[in-house]
């Protein structure tokens, strides 16, 4: 006689090893997504180039960093950020 599943009694051990795997399925899921982050603020770009927010802002106003403003913050584009140093890049030829 066939075991009706809906009469099957579940143990705390399946029950931990359910929650082991949907943590295992979440922590998977979380990796593939996981890349460069898309978006930074200010105090992120700041502290990644190490300057103020004075001239952060100046910079802005310069429009040698483009910038998206949502409100009252305002994001930037990693690559951006990556932009602006190449293309300010100095050679030792040019000095």
């Amino acid at each position: 006689m066939p075991t009706d599943p809906h009469n099957q009694l579940v143990t705390v051990a399946d029950l931990e090893e359910f929650k082991k795997q949907i943590l295992d399925s979440f922590k998977q899921i979380f990796k593939q997504n996981t890349g460069p982050k898309k978006w930074l603020k200010s105090s992120e770009v700041r502290k990644m180039i190490g300057i103020s927010p004075g001239k952060l802002q100046t910079i802005r106003e310069c429009g040698l960093l483009a910038f998206t403003r949502i409100g009252g913050n305002i994001y930037y584009d990693p690559d951006d950020v990556h932009k602006l140093f190449e293309e300010n890049k100095v050679t030792k030829n040019e000095n």
